[in-house]
């Protein structure tokens, strides 16, 4: 055998109680597992002696906002040195494929506060297919840091159909969205994402959402929904969603789920009874989450709907006329606009966290709106409104709106998953990007409790591997894909903190993906081992 780990704590993923081991590796794949005791040690031409460390299948990011990283940096340390294996990008209804040249143009600057504007990237690529090709051959051929799955994005497909217009679509036009979802699935994507406060998909309406998650349930996929609202309608907005996937008889993956903003604190156990009564009534469904309270998205996300409509130009236009600038800041600030989850902006919980020019961050990173407009003398929304204009529309925030008792009782829930939401642009990113999966395994298993170990370890592994129907990952068993993270269960820790969000994790000394060393010794290798995952056949 090519590699064997000597002596390890195996926690296989799926949920059962850890045991010592010996684990072999040959060709890519786990090709021998031998209890302590039980038989021969095997042997291979290198051994790791681990010494009690924990063996466990690789981590999956169930949601990654890394489309545009994974072909810019081959080293992609934010997430493999968390241990991440595998990432499911396309999230939220907004992403770069499918697109033609005017979409491209208008995807781009949406969400340049996510990505970056992408100069440094050459878009080759229109359709899903190109894109999951371009990932494959990422890096003159070599392929990328860690292994992608795509989830075809609803209002990019909007975007490219219906336009900017808060209308319902025609039949023509549903016609051809469904025509689209179709051909993405076709060439690879696992499901739909939605992104329902953010233009243009937000002014979709159910019925739409429904035609198109009858396509994606033909194909076996599932729809992966940020919907209307986590904070004035929460719970009603999750409904809306599970009556969506039960009426198109579609599996449902329900995205950072998180009860945040004010009036929604204690409020976990009245959605996990929700999420409960849809399961027992046959709705397939999971979900995902961070483990963190605050939120990461752009500022321009937080505008009423009706300030969005006709695209980042007319966004702009709005911006800069006065009378209509005072309707937008009455709708923040009085009205709590459908774009800030019908709640009030407490401008003194939102933190730039990156601008678009760079040259200016360190005037703006790290400080709040209430803060910034402290110092400048003036009212908050005139320095929201200047930052707006100025960055044209690419300026990231933390929302600092959440409760740890929801995140709690949320990460125990059986359908559960870990999802980073880690955006990776910015000169102060959330710490989820960098942090999620070794803050699972230090903070909330080893310093709390929430979760034993190998639960914890089922919930980042098999779990959502059976979500995205990959019957090869997720477990340590002979045969399967050999994706595995070794780490030490009594010092791994996430490294990224608010102050400090882009320092890496400690306690996880070794990645494998496909069987090549991509972190061996606590240090990245040139190894590029990922690859685009496509939709498997549907049953």
């Amino acid at each position: 055998m090519e590699t064997v780990f000597r002596d390890v704590r195996l926690v296989d993923g799926g949920g059962s109680p850890s045991f010592r081991a010996d684990v072999g590796v040959d060709g890519g794949r786990i090709a021998a597992i031998v209890r302590e005791g039980a038989g021969d040690r095997p042997s291979a031409r290198r051994t790791v002696d681990a010494h009690g460390l924990a063996l466990a299948p690789g981590f999956v990011d169930m949601h990654a906002h890394s489309d545009l990283a994974l072909l810019r940096d081959p080293g992609h340390e934010a997430k493999v040195a968390q241990g991440v294996t595998l990432e499911v990008l396309g999230q939220d209804g907004l992403s770069y494929a499918p697109v033609d040249d005017r979409t491209l143009a208008e995807v781009r600057a949406q969400i340049a506060g996510w990505n970056g504007a992408g100069e440094d990237v050459d878009f080759t690529w229109r359709s899903t297919g190109e894109f999951l090709d371009r990932l494959d051959h990422g890096f003159g051929g070599e392929g990328i840091a860690v292994d992608a799955a795509y989830l075809v994005p609803h209002g990019t497909v909007r975007m490219l159909v219906v336009g900017w217009e808060d209308r319902p679509a025609t039949d023509a036009e549903l016609g051809r969205m469904r025509r689209l979802v179709a051909e993405g699935l076709e060439e690879g994507a696992v499901g739909l994402s939605a992104g329902l406060t953010y233009p243009p998909g937000m002014y979709a309406d159910d019925a739409e959402l429904t035609e198109l998650c009858r396509v994606v349930a033909r194909y076996g996929g599932y729809f992966c929904p940020h919907h209307r609202s986590y904070g004035a309608r929460a719970v009603r907005a999750y409904e809306e969603m599970v009556e969506v996937a039960r009426g198109a008889g579609c599996a449902l993956h329900l995205a950072h789920t998180v009860l945040n903003f004010a009036g929604n604190e204690g409020r976990a156990p009245e959605l996990l009874r929700l999420l409960d009564a849809a399961r027992a009534g046959g709705v397939d469904l999971t979900l995902d989450s961070y483990p963190y309270t605050p939120g990461c998205t752009t500022l321009a996300s937080l505008l009423p709907s009706w300030a969005a409509e006709g695209g980042p130009d007319a966004v702009l236009a709005r911006l800069r006329d006065d009378a209509t600038s005072a309707r937008i800041r009455y709708a923040l600030e009085v009205a709590g606009s459908d774009g800030s989850h019908g709640v009030p902006v407490d401008w003194a919980a939102v933190e730039v966290s990156g601008v678009a020019d760079e040259r200016r961050a360190p005037r703006y990173a790290g400080r709040t709106i209430a803060g910034l407009a402290r110092e400048r003398g003036e009212e908050p929304w005139a320095t929201a409104r200047r930052l707006l204009v100025e960055d044209r529309l690419g300026t990231t925030v933390l929302l600092h709106v959440g409760h740890e008792g929801n995140v709690r009782e949320i990460m125990r829930h059986p359908a559960h998953t870990g999802g980073s939401d880690g955006i990776l642009h910015g000169a102060k990113p959330h710490p989820r990007a960098y942090g999620t999966f070794p803050h699972y395994l230090g903070h909330y298993v080893r310093e709390l409790g929430i979760l034993s170990l190998e639960e914890c370890v089922a919930h980042l592994t098999s779990r959502p591997a059976a979500r995205l129907r990959l019957s090869d990952r997720g477990l340590v068993r002979v045969g399967r894909r050999a994706d595995l993270v070794l780490f030490d269960p009594e010092t791994v820790a996430a490294g990224a903190t608010f102050e400090d969000p882009r320092r890496l994790p400690t306690g996880i000394p070794y990645v494998l993906i496909a069987g090549r060393f991509a972190m061996e010794d606590g240090r990245r290798t040139e190894v590029l081992a990922g690859r685009a995952v496509r939709r498997a056949p549907a049953p």
